[in-house]
Formats: structure tokens, C-alpha cells, sequence
């Protein structure tokens, strides 16, 4: 038996900011183009570039460090575009864990990690503060950094600011105590890297599908652009429609995750090639690409203007810093408006 399906594997369950590809799914979008898109949920959010890379699966999403050491591990894979572009990313902790903004404050602390890059990342900090990986006790998590944190079984957590951060933050609201406890050491920073670009979300595809399916990948791309397009004009009606689709969506702290995810999301698609220069040479330093590695990424499948790239990307980055301080405060769907 054969299937004209694309199948698409998102980087784990189903997440708010997954909501462009699910609009496109309900709102008929893939229909519209001429393409049939199974999606699918991975177990283990360390299979998809494999699974993707050796062709069992046609395309999905992954964040951009892990799509740079997929290719350099053998498993051909190429962005055609972004979904969430530069979230911040971070050790994630609590205050009354002891730890602060000095690195040093992790020694002898058990510090959680998503996958392996989470775990290489914060060993390569070690070099910079004089210290080794045996001062602290790395503990891999997958998902669940913040539920390890609150429950105690780690002191603190690699994540990203729109989710792990959001499920640090309500919590303590629920304890009654004051959200601004939950803290992150955001690894750009601590790395002096300058971008959060190594963690954008991004979407990969198999190199001989796209290279065989050129057509259906823009196609693709042209729906989830419309879907895109459609959320960030109607948040509410889209976050009701995800909703419908995805009831487990419908709860007050998926809708939080939502509002904080709002202001990352890329409207346009466009891979930056000043960030992938950037992780490109930051893969290098964490010594998981060679030293002549070319990154692997393409715009060519993307039909609409690229857009200018920020002129002061380090100042973008304070901007959307302060942004996301407001949207914690104040909640509510936010773009950060960059002249």
C-alpha cells in the first residue's frame, strides 16, 4: 500500500506554539495547496531529527543547534523556514534554590537538561568560570524541567522562556507567592553569544524529499505562512480554534504559554543568515561541527519577500527582553514593533 500523505513530526506533544500547523490542518489551508499532512507527536524529542534524517518521516520541526549536529551526524536535513524565532533560553530556577545570576552559584547543584545539546552546553559554559562538569550533577529530563524543579528532584533547568519559565511562574502563583521567585540564566549571556537563535524552532526537512518534492514543500510552507498570518491578526478566534481541535490546549496556563509565545513567532519564515552564522560558528565552539561545516538551511522555498534583517540584533534582543517583562505583567498578545 502506498499514501500520497506528507508526514510531518513535531519536536514534541502538541505545545501552543505548535498552533500555525494545526490551523492550517483545520482551517483547510494544506487542502487549499493540494497537500495531505499526517502530523505526528514523537515519544522522545530526541528522535526526530533521526527519524526525519533517514527518511521515515518527511519533514517536521526542530530547534536550530539540533538541526546543524543532525546533518553533521549523518542525518541529511535542511530548514526551509522558522516558526518561533530566537526565544530566550535558559537555566531556569527558583530563587530559594540559592542559585543566582553568577554561574559559580551551580556548584554542587543538580541542574536538569532537555536532550543531549542542553548537557553539552552548560559542560562548554564550564571553560569560561573555571569549572568542570563534576562540580554539578547534570540530570536529563526531556520536558518536564520545571515539574523536576518544583517537585525538588533537580535545583534548577535548561529551558525556554515562553514555556518552562511560564509553568515555573504559575505555579508559585498558586503557592501564593510572588511569580518574579522563578529566575532565569539565560545561556546567550552566560556564552556571550549575542542571539537566542541556537533554540529557534524551526522547520526541517529530509534532504531527498525536498530535493524530490520541491513543489509540495513550498506548498507546505505557503500554508502554514497563511495560518501564520491568520493567528497573529486573531489570536483569541485562533487560540478558540486550536482549542476546538486540541481540547488539552484549553486551559489558563496553556493560554499563558500562548501570550508569552506570541511575540517570537516569525511571520515571515525566513531563515536569518546572520543567525545561523552565528550558531553555525557556536556549533563549532561546542565541538559538535567540523570546522568546515556549511549551514543547512534554505529560503528558496518561501514565495513572498524577505524581510530586512535587524540592523542591532543585540538591541532587538534587550527590546524583546523588556517586551516579555510587560507580557508577564500584563498579559495579552504582544509584537514587539521594530523599526
Amino acid at each position: 500500500m502506498t499514501t500520497n500523505k506528507i508526514t510531518f513530526l513535531l519536536n514534541w506533544e502538541a505545545a501552543p506554539y505548535h498552533i500555525p500547523i494545526f490551523l492550517a490542518q483545520t482551517k483547510g489551508y494544506f487542502k487549499d495547496e493540494g497537500i495531505d499532512i499526517a502530523i505526528l507527536e514523537p515519544s522522545n524529542p530526541s528522535d526526530v531529527t533521526e527519524l526525519i534524517g533517514s527518511g521515515q518521516v518527511s519533514m517536521g520541526l526542530k530547534a536550530m543547534v539540533h538541526t546543524l549536529a543532525a546533518k553533521a551526524r549523518g542525518f541529511p536535513v535542511t530548514s526551509v523556514g522558522t516558526l518561533l524565532d530566537e526565544p530566550f533560553t535558559g537555566i531556569c530556577y527558583l530563587e530559594s534554590s540559592g542559585i543566582t545570576q553568577d554561574f559559580h552559584s551551580l556548584k554542587g547543584k543538580r541542574i536538569g537538561y532537555v536532550g543531549e545539546f542542553g548537557k553539552i552546553q552548560v559542560d562548554e559554559l564550564t571553560k569560561y568560570y573555571g569549572m568542570s562538569p563534576e562540580d554539578y550533577t547534570t540530570v536529563r529530563c526531556g520536558m518536564n524541567v520545571a515539574k523536576y524543579i518544583l517537585e525538588g528532584t533537580i535545583d534548577c533547568g535548561v529551558g525556554i522562556e515562553c514555556i518552562q519559565m511560564v509553568e515555573l511562574e504559575e505555579a508559585l502563583k498558586k503557592q501564593g507567592k510572588d511569580p518574579n521567585q522563578a529566575k532565569m540564566m539565560r545561556i546567550d549571556t552566560l556564552a556571550q553569544l549575542t542571539c537566542c537563535c541556537f533554540c529557534s524552532i524551526l522547520y526541517i526537512v529530509n534532504d531527498a524529499f525536498l530535493k524530490e518534492n520541491g513543489a509540495k514543500v513550498e506548498k507546505f510552507l505557503s500554508a502554514v505562512k497563511r495560518a501564520t498570518s491568520y493567528m497573529l491578526q486573531n489570536p483569541h478566534q485562533a487560540w478558540q480554534e486550536y482549542g476546538n481541535f486540541k481540547p488539552q490546549m484549553e486551559t489558563e496556563l496553556n493560554r499563558k504559554k500562548f501570550e508569552r509565545c506570541f511575540a517570537y513567532f516569525s511571520d515571515s519564515l525566513y531563515n536569518v543568515p546572520r543567525d545561523w552564522e552565528k550558531v553555525t560558528n557556536y556549533g563549532k565552539r561546542l565541538e559538535i561541527l567540523p570546522p568546515d561545516y556549511e549551514p543547512n538551511y534554505s529560503n528558496a522555498y518561501l514565495t513572498w519577500d524577505e524581510p530586512k534583517e535587524v540592523e542591532d540584533p543585540l538591541k532587538a534582543q534587550q527590546l524583546m527582553a523588556k517586551h516579555q517583562e510587560e507580557c508577564k505583567a500584563c498579559g495579552g498578545y504582544r509584537r514587539l514593533a521594530l523599526a
